[in-house]
């Protein structure tokens, strides 16, 4: 029997991937995770060691304490998933034209996908600055690590760059269009690994995946990305549902928000009124954020500080956030926002930057990935109970418009929760149902 030429390099990308990954990691997540030797060398570079001192999680640590771990180890476990990924794809007849400097710049984008990352989570989510995949692109390109893609792991650093963020060219390369696609998507390395990860540290079990039964169910799906056997709709239910869950418990817990609320206000006034330019937050890991920025002498950072220190501003009133409200809908608007904190600050006799109306970003519970069934692909909604209603009553479980205000006050508002709707109430439009 005469192999076609595309099943003897499947082979001998598979026997790279099996053959000289040889380093051993120990993860408490995933056991021992077997890395190649030049990729191991992309994490001893200051950008690498970086993601070391930044929290994945950032104050959730305020609530679950064994949420210490860091987008170091994040990363690993990323680029650990990938590969396995990889070889299920391979191990596939109908695995489409890879190149060993292909497979291998989808694991360095794996392993680097966080290195422009901001300190302190997603704080910074929204506010006038780069998004942190342009400056991963960026930083992959230049310095010690372009130097160690070219040299040691033998790939163009460009391809790297571009496979993590997408606002660049992909140069009509089917290969690179694919490994975007496998990177983010519905069922992404990411996402299997965060969630898993971020359950087991902060000791909760919403985020737990079944990870050999997920990945044995992917196929490929040409150079759009991956496909899933009808009997893997479970396991992309499970990854949407732990999403909401993880939201619900995790992510968007009361406290968390808070301390999230008061970073990013800090940050949007600074920027605003230029005590800090963008420039001054990249490359910044936790520890620089808070001694550097926090250490500015400018009034609205005790924000900053008051977090560090665990001195938080208080939630009084909650309220669902609802998109059929046009005055709901502004609040996205930061600089809305900001107008009616200072209005309810004047109520209040505090300081506009005091006063802090929180809406978290909108999430999405969609998943694209195609269902190979008896009769052909089909979407994932049409075997999933995960209908476009279902997904919307996620969300709207989910968003909730805070007011947050000092401590001190709250003795001035009687009923919080009904000052909180007057507020948004007078702000209707012309012909709207308050």
């Amino acid at each position: 029997m005469v192999l076609c030429p595309q099943m003897g390099v499947q082979q001998e990308l598979t026997d790279h991937l099996l053959r000289d990954y040889t380093e051993p990691i120990r993860d408490p997540l995933w056991g021992h995770m077997y890395i190649w030797g030049p990729l191991l060398s992309l994490m001893d570079t200051p950008e690498g060691q970086q993601l070391g001192r930044i929290r994945q999680l950032g104050p959730t640590a305020m609530v679950y304490p064994g949420a210490t771990h860091t987008r170091l180890s994040h990363s690993f476990g990323v680029f650990h998933i990938a590969r396995r990924i990889l070889l299920r794809l391979l191990h596939h007849p109908q695995c489409p034209a890879l190149t060993l400097e292909g497979v291998r710049a989808f694991l360095a984008a794996a392993l680097l996908h966080d290195v422009g990352h901001f300190p302190y989570t997603h704080s910074f989510k929204s506010l006038p600055l780069m998004e942190h995949e342009t400056l991963t692109g960026r930083l992959v390109q230049t310095g010690g690590l372009a130097t160690r893609l070219r040299e040691r792991v033998q790939v163009e650093p460009g391809i790297v760059a571009a496979i993590v963020d997408e606002q660049l060219p992909d140069c009509g390369s089917d290969e690179i269009r694919l490994y975007r696609r496998i990177l983010s998507g519905t069922m992404d390395p990411d996402k299997l690994d965060y969630l898993n990860r971020d359950a087991y540290f902060c000791g909760v079990p919403y985020g737990v995946q079944d990870l050999d039964y997920a990945l044995n169910q992917i196929i490929p799906n040409g150079y759009n990305g991956i496909a899933l056997e009808e009997s893997g709709v479970s396991a992309v239910e499970n990854i949407l549902f732990s999403k909401y869950l993880m939201y619900r418990a995790v992510y968007w817990h009361r406290t968390v928000r808070v301390a999230t609320a008061m970073v990013k206000k800090a940050v949007f006034l600074g920027l605003r009124d230029g005590a800090i330019q963008p420039e001054d937050l990249y490359g910044l890991d936790d520890q620089l954020f808070f001694s550097r920025v926090g250490g500015i002498a400018y009034e609205p950072f005790q924000l900053i500080r008051g977090v560090a220190e665990r001195a938080l501003l208080k939630p009084v009133a909650t309220i669902p956030f609802d998109p059929s409200r046009s005055a709901h809908q502004a609040l996205q608007r930061q600089e809305f926002r900001s107008t009616l904190e200072e209005q309810i600050s004047g109520d209040l006799g505090v300081a506009p930057w005091e006063v802090i109306l929180d809406l978290p970003d909108a999430i999405s519970f969609e998943a694209d990935i195609p269902i190979i069934g008896p009769d052909g692909p089909c979407p994932f909604v049409t075997r999933s109970v995960f209908s476009p209603d279902v997904v919307s009553r996620f969300t709207g479980q989910l968003r909730k418009i805070r007011l947050i205000v000092p401590q001190r006050v709250i003795r001035l508002l009687t009923d919080p929760h009904q000052y909180l709707l007057n507020l948004l109430a007078a702000q209707v439009s012309p012909g709207e149902t308050p």
